[in-house]
């Protein structure tokens, strides 16, 4: 399994969840800068190209990324803390139509997150969410902007757990 993982705005995927997602697959974590450049999505689509990813992460920024890429190239998703609701960058993604649906999201959201806070993302998915997609969410009501490695693994172990189910 080759899994996508994309980091948020101004961080990067640490040694230690890289070893969590190592457990599951290979791992490709490109290191993107968002503000300098506006097309990540078409870097996505290349690296698509040459990987054929199975699943897509991302946390943030990444998060949002992968949620347009997991719709897009119709894989299954976990985002943590997705910026979809707003974000101080500006990327170009694509519209999104009826067909371009992943078969799976999962979310998983801070409480007590300052940046993007989860009832702005339960606001945004309420408005715009494919009917079609599967998603299942989590609020982690201690969890903040950053995500603990406890938590990560229990996603992670959830969302491949879910997998085999679908």
């Amino acid at each position: 399994m080759t899994i996508l993982y994309l980091h948020g705005l101004e961080s990067k995927l640490s040694d230690e969840k890289k070893a969590v997602l190592q457990d599951h697959g290979n791992v490709i974590a490109p290191d993107m800068d968002y503000y300098k450049n506006s097309s990540v999505f078409e870097l996505l689509l290349e690296l698509h190209k040459e990987h054929q990813f199975d699943v897509v992460m991302g946390s943030s920024m990444g998060g949002f990324m992968s949620y347009y890429f997991a719709n897009k190239m119709k894989v299954p998703a976990l985002l943590f803390n997705p910026a979809l609701p707003h974000r101080p960058v500006h990327q170009d993604i694509p519209n999104l139509e009826l067909e371009d649906t992943s078969p799976f999201l999962q979310f998983a959201l801070g409480g007590k997150d300052d940046v993007i806070e989860a009832n702005n993302t339960l606001k945004w998915l309420a408005e715009n969410r494919n009917d079609a997609t599967n998603f299942q969410l989590a609020i982690h009501s201690e969890m903040t902007h950053r995500i603990p490695k406890s938590i990560f693994e229990i996603e992670v172990l959830e969302f491949f757990r879910k997998l085999q189910l679908i």
